[in-house]
């Protein structure tokens, strides 16, 4: 299991102006290694307390500078709403 912190600095211009978000994240980690599954949760603008899921999975062992844009994408840019590429 791995339990820890998130943080996310809004856009100037976006719904939240620029607000700092931040909450907590528990995962359970893939007996592979591979996959880490969970929920995170945080405070809505209006001090509600919202969760949802949270997946990180390995894609790729590359490690040159220009592998982060191959996957540097929204999800609903993908056919089926996840990050996962081919």
């Amino acid at each position: 299991m791995c339990t820890g912190t998130w943080t996310e600095q809004t856009a100037e211009g976006g719904y939240y102006r620029s607000a700092r978000n931040l909450g907590a994240i528990q995962l359970l980690i893939d007996p592979t290694g591979r996959r880490m599954s969970g929920k995170w949760a945080g405070f809505s603008k209006d001090s509600d307390i919202n969760t949802g899921p949270w997946d990180l999975i390995f894609l790729d062992q590359a490690a040159s500078k220009t592998t982060p844009y191959k996957y540097d994408r929204k999800p609903s840019d993908s056919p089926d709403g996840s990050m996962a590429m081919a």
